[in-house]
């Protein structure tokens, strides 16, 4: 067993990696199953846009304030049996959700889905034992492996959920549900625990024993904390409008379905994966992370642009291949300049922190992108991503001219 002062074994990092990957695969491939299909059920329940932006605001709301105590409870119990608890929750609340398809009934589609945001800590705790095992400047790598796996599951989800949807609507759920709980499985008998104070793995590869716990006010005070939490805002609220809105665009100009609509949710996971799984590593050795957040914002803009024009089916096509890129740049390398400003001492709270600013903006931009999709235009929501992205670009700008000492440099290329 490795002592704190010792980097952790190729051998466990890579067996995490690849556990992680397998994960949170499984996760989002059930996660896919649903999210393109869900505005398509409230409307087959009586509900509208806006309900639907209600509904995945409760989801956040209930992730939003659940989140930092199962973070706090993998600090204590390990990062293993809180991923145990977060699929059996997923597992049981999508079920619901399958029964409330059955019988047409709104206040079970919105039990199952509170259900679902206050175990939703697979992720984040996924994210952490990458964290755990991994040494701080191939971290950026490491975590896009883990978005190489939501890219991965949001590829096929939407595809097979599209499939299964002519069985029935209970259909989707079910098996979102059925691979919840492999994934739990899979967990229980191979997933080793990597919290330093609670598993084999027992030192994080910065060789710190612990993550201290950390207040807000502690966190603002460390300089580029407060920006970096803008972005992470910023960059959440602006995707936000993909889940709510999308559907019942494409739905209204063009005439799309289900299995339209799914098909190009797969393509924008496919374009996650590329970008997560084969290339961010290669990026992050040749420019700075805070350049690679401008490209991003830069292509996620671009994207929700496109689709608030689209007067021809090929645009939305184009805007989730801009998105989909956007989104592979802008997810690992903001959690890995969080992590860099944080410093090792404070690293572990600000990703949780940081983590929470995401989820506040997926309670706030459902409800926003339904009401202006309802009472504005349907493009509405996609033009005030533009506006967020836009910001995005401006914060991340004066990140980069305020603190580039503190942000880190691409690392060497080996000839």
């Amino acid at each position: 067993m490795p002592s704190p002062a010792q980097p952790v074994p190729l051998f466990v990092q890579r067996r995490v990696r690849a556990l992680v990957f397998i994960t949170v695969f499984l996760d989002l491939v059930g996660f896919g199953l649903i999210i393109p299909l869900l505005p398509f059920y409230v409307e087959s329940m009586g509900g509208t846009a806006t309900t639907a932006g209600v509904l995945l605001a409760l989801f956040s709301s209930a992730q939003l304030l659940a989140t930092p105590l199962l973070g706090r409870l993998s600090d204590r119990v390990g990062r293993r049996p809180v991923i145990l608890l977060s699929l059996l929750g997923n597992a049981i609340s999508m079920a619901l959700f399958a029964y409330a398809t059955h019988v047409h009934l709104l206040p079970v589609l919105f039990t199952s889905r509170l259900l679902a945001g206050a175990t939703a800590g697979n992720l984040a705790a996924c994210q952490a034992a990458v964290a755990d095992v991994t040494a701080p400047e191939a971290r950026a790598a490491g975590l896009g492996r883990v978005g190489a796996g939501i890219g991965l599951g949001m590829v096929l989800g939407p595809v097979i959920g599209s499939q299964l949807h002519v069985l029935g609507e209970w259909a989707p759920p079910m098996a979102a549900a059925v691979l919840a709980a492999a994934a739990m499985l899979g967990v229980f008998f191979l997933f080793p625990e990597t919290h330093p104070d609670h598993g084999s793995a027992s030192a994080s590869a910065s060789g710190t024993p612990g993550r201290k716990k950390v207040r807000l006010a502690e966190a603002l005070a460390r300089p580029g904390i407060a920006p970096m939490l803008a972005l992470f805002f910023l960059t959440f609220i602006g995707i936000t409008n993909l889940q709510v809105s999308f559907g019942l665009l494409a739905q209204a100009r063009f005439g799309w379905g289900e299995r339209e609509v799914g098909r190009l949710f797969a393509l924008l996971g496919l374009m996650t994966f590329v970008l997560q799984g084969f290339a961010i590593g290669w990026l992050t050795r040749r420019l700075r992370g805070i350049t690679l957040v401008l490209m991003g914002a830069t292509l996620m803009g671009a994207g929700l642009a496109f689709i608030a024009a689209a007067s021809h089916p090929a645009m939305l096509v184009v805007a989730m291949m801009l998105v989909g890129t956007g989104m592979g740049m802008l997810q690992p390398v903001l959690a890995s300049l969080a992590s860099a400003l944080a410093g090792p001492e404070l690293q572990g709270g600000v990703l949780g922190i940081a983590q929470s600013a995401g989820g506040l903006a997926r309670v706030v931009g459902p409800v926003w992108s339904g009401f202006l999709y309802s009472t504005v235009a349907p493009g509405a929501p996609f033009v005030s991503g533009v506006v967020s992205a836009a910001l995005s670009l401006v914060v991340a700008a004066a990140l980069r001219n305020r603190f580039p000492e503190q942000l880190p440099a691409p690392a060497p290329v080996k000839r």
